[in-house]
């Protein structure tokens, strides 16, 4: 075999195992990260009174019956400043100047009251939450998905 025959082959050769060794890279498993569930949220949806107790009276004491929870789920305190909670029909709830304590939970009321740390008040005088049926989406600052939580609604496939 000549000298360039011989360089020629020893390319060819390097050409073929560089191939095979991206093909054998791109060919790996997935790591168990990759398939790892979606992180729970720093801040989350805990609970939903979507029907307040009793008669529909629209008084605030029955509108103050219907709210939702949000609870921190870190040891840190989470500036809500600007995040929103939104129904499917379009209401939404801006928290303005407000601080979750960590490890704290704060109950968001759909009618009229004095906010404090533990209870934020709309301020409607209607109801928000649909009793047989609703989402309520919770959005950060930056308009980015948080969490939902959803009740009423048919499920679609297998279960």
């Amino acid at each position: 075999m000549s000298a360039s025959a011989s360089v020629t082959a020893r390319r060819l050769a390097a050409a073929a195992l560089a191939a095979g060794a991206l093909v054998s890279v791109a060919a790996l498993p997935a790591t168990a990260a990759d398939h790892a569930r979606p992180s729970r949220p720093v801040v989350e949806i805990s609970k939903v009174q979507y029907d307040s107790p009793g008669r529909d009276t629209r008084s605030n004491r029955s509108l103050n019956s219907e709210w939702v929870e949000l609870t921190n789920t870190t040891r840190n305190a989470m500036n809500l400043d600007g995040w929103t909670l939104k129904d499917e029909s379009g209401h939404t709830y801006t928290f303005d100047h407000y601080r979750l304590a960590g490890r704290a939970t704060v109950r968001i009321h759909t009618g009229e009251g004095r906010d404090t740390r533990t209870d934020l008040y709309q301020d409607r005088r209607a109801y928000v939450w649909n009793n047989d049926h609703d989402t309520a989406t919770l959005r950060n600052d930056h308009g980015r998905f948080v969490d939902d939580q959803s009740w009423g609604h048919r499920r679609s496939g297998h279960h």
